[in-house]
């Protein structure tokens, strides 16, 4: 299985994703095609090589040139949400990269509304159709398309820090629209004072990325590096990826499991707990039912985690909850091949949870949220919106 692996100890935007695919093997004159396709007038694109702190890497540019029916703002080129649809809808992507790069627009278009108090169709030009931003997404779907990834694992992301301008003013580092798209993925700040992931770039990672955490057992068979355009202290400013096979001799992953039984606490509060632990690593969390001494009935408190996530969310249990002790383990975990997909239906995008086994899908499985969210949105049973989602992934299959 084709593994990816996105190493962000600099952060990530855009033109740094796409120019380390593309160093890393995806033709940039394929690349280049496919965005012509789009039909878009008022760019031009190039890479080149350039060092970043003694390190070569991949230059990815977006170029712009005057186009009539583009707006302009802050000095860059702009187009409607409903352009940038339609010029996707024209373009050379598959049917499943037309759905990923729609979706990857609504998604930005819906973070910056909420932020903003605002809706997706009054959303301002700035902060959703920038040129490079439509260059830099719809060309990564391509070049993931290219390289058919069943599994990507993404580094935790250097932020950055300080303070960012930006159209509505001067904000800290992450700005809010990337706080929102980075959601629960891990992130960091090196303290240097700039701004290290954008938010295309963190629209990107968290689309595109089945798990997050240290490097896959992999066997790596190229290494891209795309450059960012500001030079930090000491580091090169770049995206890393690494591209090869899931190692199936290598070891099964190892988890920390940590167990402890409650029976003196306001059961209103394992809830919140619950959420708590999965926003702070948590793999797995469930309660059972047990008996305990005096005749007491208890709950039975099971955490799976990442073994270095052990101490931080076992304090997170002694600070949140009653117990005062806790057991806890390392052992093995096997886990299929994942990968979300997304697919057309009938109500809208479905996100697809796909399960492998040496290439063979052993599951599929339609993302609750997604089938929740699309049924609200249209007034009708989950039940329909999650048997037309069905439909459309075995009809896809045919």
């Amino acid at each position: 299985m084709t593994t990816l692996y996105f190493d962000c100890f600099a952060g990530a935007a855009g033109d740094m994703i796409l120019g380390a695919l593309i160093d890393a093997g995806v033709p940039f004159d394929e690349v280049q095609r496919a965005l012509g396709s789009l039909a878009v007038d008022g760019f031009s694109v190039s890479a080149e090589r350039v060092m970043k702190a003694g390190v070569s890497s991949l230059k990815f540019r977006v170029h712009e040139t005057p186009a009539p029916g583009a707006e302009e703002a802050s000095g860059h080129r702009h187009y409607h949400l409903k352009h940038i649809y339609a010029a996707i809808d024209r373009s050379a992507l598959s049917a499943a990269g037309r759905a990923r790069a729609t979706r990857m627009f609504q998604r930005l278009a819906e973070a910056e509304a909420a932020i903003h108090g605002s809706t997706m169709e009054k959303v301002h030009l700035h902060e959703v159709g920038a040129v490079d931003s439509i260059i830099d997404i719809v060309g990564t779907v391509f070049a993931m398309e290219h390289l058919a990834a069943g599994q990507v694992v993404v580094s935790p992301v250097n932020v950055g820090g300080g303070m960012v301008k930006t159209a509505h003013g001067v904000f800290p580092v992450p700005a809010p629209a990337t706080v929102r798209l980075l959601g629960d993925a891990p992130s960091y700040s090196s303290g240097v004072q700039m701004e290290t992931l954008t938010p295309t770039g963190a629209l990107i990672l968290t689309e595109y990325a089945t798990s997050y955490g240290p490097m896959p057992a992999m066997r790596v068979s190229r290494v891209g590096y795309g450059a960012g355009d500001r030079e930090l202290p000491e580091t090169p400013n770049v995206v890393r990826v690494f591209v090869g096979e899931a190692d199936r001799g290598a070891a099964a992953m190892r988890v920390a499991v940590l167990a402890c039984e409650i029976d003196d606490m306001n059961p209103q509060i394992f809830g919140a707990v619950m959420d708590r632990l999965y926003a702070a690593g948590a793999l797995e969390v469930f309660y059972q039912p047990v008996q305990m001494k005096k005749n007491r009935p208890g709950t039975l408190m099971t955490i799976v985690c990442a073994p270095e996530r052990r101490d931080a969310l076992a304090a997170l249990v002694f600070r949140e909850t009653t117990t005062i002790g806790i057991r806890h383990q390392e052992m093995a975990r096997l886990c299929l091949d994942r990968e979300m997909v997304p697919v057309e239906t009938a109500y809208g995008v479905v996100r697809f949870k796909i399960a492998r086994l040496d290439g063979a899908v052993l599951n599929a499985q339609p993302e609750f949220d997604d089938l929740a969210q699309l049924a609200a949105d249209r007034d009708v049973p989950i039940k329909m919106v999650q048997a037309a989602a069905q439909k459309a992934w075995l009809d896809s299959r045919q």
